[in-house]
């Protein structure tokens, strides 16, 4: 399959997939049709809000290859790997995000780099911009927060920091009124440079962070 065929089967079953764990999906703002999209990043279960969305190409760490599922659907739907024990790992993501970008697929970037509880915006780190500044590629930023009545978001939600993989997917599957939000900026930019293109996408979506949001109920939760 190509690129975004691949992306569009990942749509596709992430949106099921939302749908069967009764995940209700909030989207603030318009997703993009092409380009780069820059978010925050609290999980795993990012990947499905964002791509039950819209189809798009994601750029993951290379641990997550070896993740029961999570791993499969990854490599199945041309996830791009960044493996961080190399030097040359960021030129070879650069390179496929490039191809992934001239093919007209919205590529998701997580530049912190690792995902957090919410409670506040990492650091970007700069390396992988530089597909989307070398082919003058749109950049739109995102932030997504997590809305849960019968728990805590950070704990229950965000997969962060020494968190194993299954009790924390098992912690999350027990939880039946989970809210996913997701505000895009309504403006898409250019960079030419890449350490500016992390400073002013960080900034975007930390002010996306702190704008008020309608908080989702715990009786409105439990009615859906």
């Amino acid at each position: 399959m190509s690129t975004r065929e691949r992306a569009q089967w990942l749509h596709h079953w992430c949106a099921k997939a939302l749908h069967r764990l009764r995940i209700e999906l909030h989207p603030d703002g318009e997703f993009p049709s092409r380009g780069l999209l820059v978010a925050n990043h609290l999980g795993y279960l990012d990947i499905l809000v964002l791509s039950a969305l819209h189809p798009c190409v994601f750029v993951s760490k290379q641990e997550v290859r070896s993740w029961p599922l999570f791993g499969l659907m990854a490599k199945l739907s041309g996830t791009v790997f960044v493996d961080r024990a190399r030097t040359s790992a960021a030129h070879t993501a650069n390179a496929e995000m490039s191809q992934a970008l001239s093919q007209g697929s919205v590529v998701v970037l997580f530049p912190e780099g690792t995902s957090s509880d919410g409670s506040q915006v990492l650091p970007f780190r700069p390396a992988l911009f530089d597909a989307a500044t070398r082919a003058g590629a749109s950049v739109v930023s995102a932030h997504l927060s997590y809305d849960v009545a019968d728990g805590s978001a950070a704990n229950d939600i965000c997969y962060w920091g020494t968190m194993s993989f299954f009790p924390h997917l098992l912690r999350l599957l027990s939880r039946r009124q989970i809210c996913a939000r997701v505000r895009f900026a309504a403006e898409t930019r250019k960079f030419a440079d890449r350490k500016l293109a992390a400073r002013i996408t960080r900034e975007t979506v930390t002010s996306l962070a702190q704008m008020p949001a309608p908080r989702v109920s715990a009786h409105a939760l439990r009615r859906s």
